[in-house]
């Protein structure tokens, strides 16, 4: 009778072993990052629309332009970061640069704001640093070392 109960070699005298490890830590080496995308996203849309949640669309129209403008870009790295993260890695950077930039442009860019404009454009600004130094810590986490 022949044995034909399975056995369990080791897979590393495989010829395509070291192939499938490499491709297995491509696909799994930029995912951390997923996690910060949806997160990156929502602030984009929220930077976007708060103009017209906060309700000062009257009284600061260089705010609402300003703020649409880096909702969208915020929005776009997000998606860049879904849709090729080994590409966007450098520059989750430009993410905490965003967000330096949300938090002093009511006084640049504005024209004497009232606190709601000034705190709305605080915690927008904080969440990009925030979430930017994620991004930048997992990608330098993921990154393969020589």
């Amino acid at each position: 009778m022949a044995n034909v109960s399975p056995t369990r070699g080791d897979i590393t005298s495989h010829p395509d072993a070291s192939e499938m490890r490499a491709r297995y830590a491509r696909m799994l080496g930029g995912r951390d990052v997923a996690l910060v995308d949806g997160p990156v996203f929502l602030l984009g849309l929220y930077c976007a629309a708060s103009p017209w949640i906060v309700h000062y669309t009257t009284s600061q129209p260089p705010l609402v332009t300003h703020n649409l403008i880096m909702g969208i870009a915020i929005g776009l790295l997000a998606l860049g970061f879904t849709r090729a993260p080994e590409r966007m890695y450098g520059l989750s950077w430009a993410m905490c640069a965003l967000g330096v930039w949300m938090i002093i442009s009511p006084w640049i860019v504005g024209d004497s704001p009232d606190a709601g404009v000034v705190w709305n454009n605080i915690v927008i600004g904080a969440l990009a640093v925030l979430l930017g130094l994620v991004c930048a810590g997992t990608a330098a986490k993921a990154t393969p070392r020589p």
